[in-house]
C-alpha cells in the first residue's frame, strides 16, 4: 500500500472461531492474551458455584455460562456435562456456532520463542487447521506444507494433497502435563525446550490429549469433543481431555482426518498438587492400561460416515467392552450417548430446522 499505511490486517477466522474458557475464579489473566484475543469472542463456562461471580476484564465480547445455565438449556441432558472438573468446557463447544474452536485454561500465559517474542498461540494454531496433515504416510520433515519445507524425496506423490486437519494439539513451557506419580519424583522439572516442529500423529496412532492449548474443527470433529464424566461424583478426574483425544484420533483415522502436534506452545504457569492429583487419577493410571489397548483394537463399521454414527458405535464398544472394568464405564457410554442427543438439539442440521433457542441467553 503506498504511503507506509499502517492498518491492521484482519485477525485470521475473527468471525468463525470461539476461544473456550473453563473458570472458577477471576479471567484476569486474559489482561496477557488481549492483543491477541480481543478481536475473538469468548465463551466462558463457569464451574462450581454458580453464584460466585466471576470478573472478566473490560473490552472482551463474551458469553459466559454457570451450572445454572446449562441446567436450563440442557435440561435432564445436562447431567452428561462434568461438575467441579474443567471437563464441563465442552459445554462451551456444544453452543458455539462457529466453525472452529480454541481451548485455554486460566492458568497458562503467552509463552515467549527462543528470540523473545510473544508467541501468538491462536494464530499458529489456525495456521495447523487451515493447512492439511499427513496421517498416511510420515514425512520426515514434519509438516511439509510449512514455509522452507516440502515433502521429502519417496514420499508418494498420490498422498501430498494431504487430508483435512481436525485438530491441533498445541504444547507447554514451564510446568509439563504430568501424571501425579511423575509430578512427584519431579517436583522441580520444568520444560525449557523449545521445538520449533510441527508434526501430523499417524493414522493408528493413540496420544495423549491436553486440553489446555487446543484447537479444533467444530464442524469436522465437535460431536466427538467429549470430556467425559470427570470430577464431582465420579471416580475419577484428569482423564476427560485424554478420554476425548483417544476417542477423537480412533474417529479421525476412520474418517480419514488429520491431528496435528507440537507448535505452539503456552506458558503454563503453575503446577496443581500432586496429591490431589493422585486422588482424582489414581484409577485412571489402573485402567488406562486396559483402555489403552480397547482404543487400539477398536474398528469402525464403514456403514459410519458421520462423526455422531462413528460416536454412538463407539460408546456402544465402550458398554460391551470396558463395562467389565468398572461400572462407571457403563454410566460413562450412556452419558456419551446423551452428549451426542444434547449436541443434535443444539445444533440441529437440514433445512427448515431453526437453532434451538437458548431460552433467556447466558449469564453476564
Amino acid at each position: 500500500m503506498a504511503g507506509g499505511s499502517s492498518v491492521t490486517p484482519t485477525p485470521l477466522l475473527k468471525d468463525e472461531l470461539d476461544i473456550v474458557i473453563p473458570t472458577i475464579r477471576n479471567l484476569d489473566f486474559l489482561e496477557m492474551w488481549r492483543p491477541f484475543f480481543l478481536p475473538y469472542h469468548l465463551i466462558i463456562v463457569q464451574d462450581g458455584d454458580p453464584s460466585k461471580k466471576i470478573h472478566v476484564p473490560e473490552g472482551f465480547d463474551y458469553e459466559l455460562y454457570n451450572r445454572n445455565d446449562i441446567n436450563r438449556i440442557l435440561g435432564p441432558k445436562a447431567s452428561c456435562i462434568s461438575f467441579k472438573d474443567s471437563a464441563c468446557r465442552c459445554f462451551g463447544y456444544m453452543v458455539s456456532k462457529k466453525k472452529y474452536i480454541y481451548t485455554i485454561d486460566d492458568d497458562c500465559f503467552v509463552a515467549k520463542d527462543p528470540s523473545g517474542k510473544d508467541i501468538n498461540a491462536l494464530e499458529q494454531h489456525i495456521k495447523n487447521l487451515l493447512c492439511p496433515s499427513t496421517p498416511h504416510f510420515f514425512n520426515t520433515l514434519y509438516d511439509p506444507y510449512r514455509e522452507g519445507a516440502d515433502f521429502v524425496r519417496g514420499y508418494p506423490f498420490s498422498m501430498r494433497e494431504g487430508a483435512q486437519t481436525a485438530v491441533s494439539h498445541g504444547l507447554w513451557l514451564n510446568i509439563p502435563d504430568y501424571d501425579a506419580p511423575t509430578q512427584l519424583v519431579k517436583p522441580r522439572e520444568r520444560n525449557t525446550r523449545y521445538v520449533d516442529a510441527v508434526m501430523t500423529i499417524p493414522k493408528g496412532t493413540l496420544f495423549p490429549m491436553c486440553g489446555m492449548n487446543l484447537a479444533f474443527d467444530r464442524e469436522l470433529i465437535g460431536p466427538a469433543m467429549y470430556f467425559g464424566l470427570m470430577g464431582d461424583g465420579q471416580p475419577i478426574g484428569r482423564y476427560d481431555d485424554m478420554w476425548a483425544g483417544w476417542c477423537i484420533k480412533v474417529i479421525c483415522d476412520h474418517l480419514g482426518l488429520g491431528v496435528k502436534t507440537g507448535l505452539p506452545y503456552i506458558w503454563h504457569s503453575k503446577a496443581s498438587n500432586p496429591f490431589v492429583n493422585l486422588k482424582k487419577e489414581y484409577k485412571g493410571i489402573y485402567w488406562q492400561e486396559e483402555i489403552i489397548p480397547f482404543f487400539q483394537s477398536v474398528t469402525l463399521p464403514k456403514e459410519c460416515t458421520s462423526v455422531q454414527q462413528c460416536y454412538i458405535e463407539l460408546s456402544k464398544q465402550v458398554k460391551d467392552k470396558l463395562s467389565n472394568l468398572d461400572p462407571y464405564f457403563t454410566k460413562l457410554a450412556d452419558a456419551m450417548l446423551t452428549w451426542i442427543e444434547a449436541w443434535d438439539e443444539l445444533n440441529p442440521t437440514g433445512e427448515g430446522l431453526a437453532k434451538l433457542s437458548l431460552a433467556n441467553g447466558p449469564a453476564k
